[in-house]
């Protein structure tokens, strides 16, 4: 399946990459519109983007403190990204010492529409299906998914337990049973063919500071649901062949190479406007 750049997820992107300054100045809207340019969304679909950002709360109307309008991020919109951060930019080693954490729902009838609420969000968390309301994940996700539930309201439904994997089935036979890995895999490949050669690229002939913010935003925007739809098993539990650690590590090497440059062009845009 062909990667979907939509304006919603590249504006969401360059405010995870470019958008959080330590002062919370916001990003002027000429710089929005400009920067967004780069990657092929026009004025018009940045400015619907923007305004289904502001409706979910995840952006808010600033003045800049020359006062050009501006968006900041909502703290909800922070506390989103921060989770993500630790998804996104995560180089630990998982391990089968880990252990797992099993979510265990009940939803009454009346409320049905939550039940399906928690089953989309748990599966964009990482989590597999062990069996009808019971949902598993690597222990390390625990933290997060705690956060997300309780930001979403829905806390009071979930049971979370920690443990181990003691049978019958091996578990590397289990995990295959609990995630769809051919199609996690696939997600891998996609990527690997999209941004390997951005890589190969850069390593014989670096671009210029434009060329980095736009490779470094499109890579990011790439990669950055890969961490939720693959949960980063111990490497013993996965085939031989599997493409998610090379997949990582293209994604930390366009990081390393692009993303300063890419930030040196940003600064550079605001300070022209």
């Amino acid at each position: 399946m062909a990667e979907q750049h939509t304006p919603r997820s590249l504006i969401v992107s360059l405010y995870g990459a470019y958008g959080r300054p330590a002062e919370e100045t916001p990003m002027p809207v000429a710089a929005l519109i400009r920067l967004l340019a780069v990657v092929g969304v026009d004025a018009p679909s940045v400015r619907s983007s923007v305004s289904r950002l502001k409706r979910r709360g995840l952006l808010l109307s600033r003045r800049t403190p020359d006062g050009a309008a501006g968006y900041a991020l909502s703290d909800d919109a922070r506390g989103l990204l921060e989770d993500g951060d630790r998804r996104i930019y995560a180089r630990t080693e998982p391990s089968l010492d880990d252990g797992w954490v099993l979510a265990v729902f009940s939803v009454p009838e009346q409320e049905r529409h939550k039940r399906h609420l928690l089953r989309s969000r748990l599966g964009r968390l990482g989590f597999g299906t062990a069996a009808p309301g019971v949902w598993i994940a690597p222990g390390r996700l625990y933290e997060e998914t705690r956060n997300a539930l309780e930001r979403l309201g829905l806390s009071s439904y979930v049971d979370f337990f920690r443990g181990d994997h003691l049978g019958y089935t091996a578990t590397a036979e289990a995990v295959a049973r609990w995630w769809d890995l051919p199609a996690i895999a696939r997600l891998h490949e996609e990527f690997l063919a999209g941004h390997e050669p951005v890589l190969a690229a850069w390593r014989e002939r670096p671009g210029t500071e434009e060329d980095a913010y736009r490779d470094y935003l499109l890579t990011l925007d790439s990669w950055r649901r890969l961490p939720y739809a693959d949960p980063v098993l111990p490497p013993e539990l996965l085939p031989a062949d599997w493409p998610g650690r090379r997949s990582a590590e293209v994604f930390a090497a366009l990081h390393a190479l692009l993303w300063e440059r890419g930030a040196e062009y940003v600064r550079a845009v605001e300070k022209d406007l």
